[in-house]
């Protein structure tokens, strides 16, 4: 019969799950520098879009659409663009063109921006981003479209930056190169502003 003891090692290797700091969570090294690289990533993802919309810097904006100068950021995308006109809910997303949706929007992308770049209020804003891309995904909507520029009928990057966003927030990843340890002596470890 072959049993085996627990050794101190093993101890060591069994997850915590009152774990509250990223080096108790993610273990490998390569893992957490991965971790913080794709926080970044994300984080500009979300900045760079408002940067954008804001001062139209031409790259999904022209100048002459931009916020400041009083171009509509939700417009574009919600009335415009074909992916959502066309889709089964193009008409119901139309309606959150413009006004108090710009600001909205904005917001959002701001604050899920710089709260994954300085690693601070991550939870939240991971939370807020999924509810983004949540209806961002129903706006263009894929399913049962073929042929319309979509190349995977069910998922798309929608997917993958939401659950990119909560992977990060519960991994604790701000806590490296960020603010995430001192933001949570303040907010306290388990809290949804951590």
């Amino acid at each position: 019969m072959n049993t085996t003891h627990a050794t101190r090692h093993d101890l060591d290797t069994v997850p915590d799950h009152g774990a509250t700091h990223f080096e108790d969570v993610v273990r490998n090294p390569v893992a957490r520098w991965a971790l913080v690289a794709l926080r970044y990533v994300l984080g500009f993802t979300f900045l760079w879009p408002f940067l954008d919309k804001m001062f139209g810097l031409g790259y999904g904006t022209p100048a002459e659409n931009a916020w400041i100068d009083g171009g509509s950021p939700t417009t574009g995308f919600l009335t415009k663009n074909p992916a959502v006109v066309e889709g089964p809910f193009g008409d119901f997303f139309a309606n959150f063109a413009g006004g108090v949706w710009d600001w909205l929007f904005m917001f959002g992308l701001l604050g899920i921006g710089v709260a994954f770049l300085a690693g601070a209020g991550m939870k939240i804003a991971a939370w807020g981003g999924t509810l983004l891309m949540a209806l961002m995904y129903f706006a263009e909507f894929p399913i049962g479209r073929d042929g319309e520029g979509f190349t995977n009928p069910i998922f798309d990057s929608h997917w993958i930056e939401a659950l990119g966003l909560i992977v990060l927030a519960y991994t604790f990843a701000g806590d490296k190169l960020g603010l995430g340890r001192w933001w949570s002596r303040i907010v306290g470890s388990d809290s949804i502003l951590r």
